[in-house]
């Protein structure tokens, strides 16, 4: 989304059970101007009111063009969620092959999920518990290698934000492409047969379990915040890059509230503290969604990366591969310029401490359905994206530093 482009959802909290989101609506709202662009992000703070509320004596005394872009979003999520019953009806996957890449799955089907493809996969695929969540679940990062110990890497991580599950979804398919294509596809066979490969597919397994068992709009982690009733940390605004600049939040109940220090979820400090011992990672690779872009460093200063010109042009060249295959268009430059100011994000810090291939993604679409992407979209947002994958991932392999 554009600066002064921003989509609204209204999230509302009942009172008992799951929350529901019965008549809310997701809005585009443009700003004319910086003055309402400030209004918009005022509005983003304040959650707990009506959506027609919002719209009647807000958005209009304010004079904000707006647009609906989900009418009724329960009808969304209870379409989303009958797919996902029904999917779940037929029988258990005994394999990586009989898993349905082409529905959403629950935390425990992704774990078995991964279990299996280590099982089937020994000589190539192993999984790196690298911490623990704050409610004590497993960090899972499976290393795909071809031997050896430290070798130049690529990092891959989607699911950060728990609501985005097409990226989960994505990353689960590419955890079975690179089983498949490795030893068929020259391009990924070179790059393994000297890189490693490492993907975590659940970055933020309290927060997707909460989305599947209470509020499917939920977006950070679940730790409880000192002095606060309202629960969470977004991890995209934790790291240690410009932390507590602009475009984070201090308030506990924000979206993008940054947390009490740099590092303060285990979810990203797991991360942090995988990534310095390692020391050999080249590639720095965070899926999120939604807006179709490609996005490089830095979202919390304007000061150029210093490595933006080849960073711009992989980006293109990422993007235009990804394009050849339906014609998905993606808009790419650094952070700061293509979408808002973000500080504390994760690939400014990896990009400060030498990771050169820094790039977030955010997936399908621009908000027709956005974080309720349909289930029949996954496979082609993740066939897509692999394309964009593989050209960053062969351009790492081809220019070593």
């Amino acid at each position: 989304m554009m600066r002064g482009l921003l989509t609204l959802t209204a999230l509302f909290v009942a009172v008992f059970g799951k929350e529901t989101f019965e008549g809310h609506q997701v809005l585009r709202i443009t700003a004319k101007n910086e003055a309402q662009l400030a209004l918009i992000k005022d509005l983003e703070e304040m959650i707990k009111f009506e959506p027609a509320v919002c719209q009647n004596l807000y958005l209009e005394t304010q004079e904000l063009e707006y647009s609906v872009m989900i009418k009724d979003l329960q009808a969304m999520l209870d379409q989303e969620q009958e797919e996902m019953d029904s999917a779940a009806r037929i029988a258990e996957p005994r394999n990586t092959g009989s898993y349905d890449y082409a529905n959403y799955h629950t935390l425990s089907e992704i774990y078995s999920f991964q279990d299996m493809l280590v099982a089937e996969n020994p000589n190539l695929v192993s999984k790196v518990v690298i911490g623990q969540s704050y409610q004590g679940r497993p960090l899972n990062v499976l290393k795909f290698s071809t031997g050896g110990t430290k070798r130049p890497a690529i990092w891959i991580d989607t699911g950060i934000h728990s609501r985005e599950w097409v990226t989960q979804a994505s990353g689960t398919w590419f955890a079975k492409k690179i089983v498949t294509d490795y030893g068929r596809d020259p391009a990924l066979t070179a790059i393994l047969n000297k890189m490693d490969i490492f993907l975590e597919i659940v970055t933020n397994p309290d927060g997707f379990y909460y989305t599947h068992s209470s509020n499917r709009m939920w977006r950070k982690t679940r730790k409880p915040n000192s002095g606060s009733s309202c629960v969470g940390v977004d991890p995209n605004r934790n790291w240690d890059a410009g932390f507590g600049g602009a475009g984070a939040s201090s308030n506990p109940c924000s979206e993008t509230y940054r947390g009490p220090s740099a590092n303060s979820e285990p979810e990203v400090k797991a991360i942090v503290d995988f990534v310095k011992a390692h020391g050999n990672i080249k590639a720095f690779i965070s899926i999120h969604s939604y807006s179709q872009m490609l996005l490089y460093p830095y979202g919390y200063t304007t000061t150029p990366a210093k490595d933006q010109a080849e960073l711009h042009e992989l980006a293109k060249k990422a993007i235009t591969d990804l394009a050849s295959l339906y014609g998905t268009r993606y808009r790419y430059g650094s952070i700061i310029s293509t979408i808002y100011q973000a500080s504390g994000g994760t690939v400014d810090w990896t990009y400060n401490q030498g990771i050169k291939y820094s790039y977030t993604f955010e997936l399908r679409d621009t908000g027709l359905y956005g974080f309720i992407l349909p289930a029949n979209q996954i496979i082609p947002t993740a066939t897509e994206t692999w394309l964009a994958l593989m050209a960053i991932m062969d351009h790492t392999f081809k220019n070593p530093y």
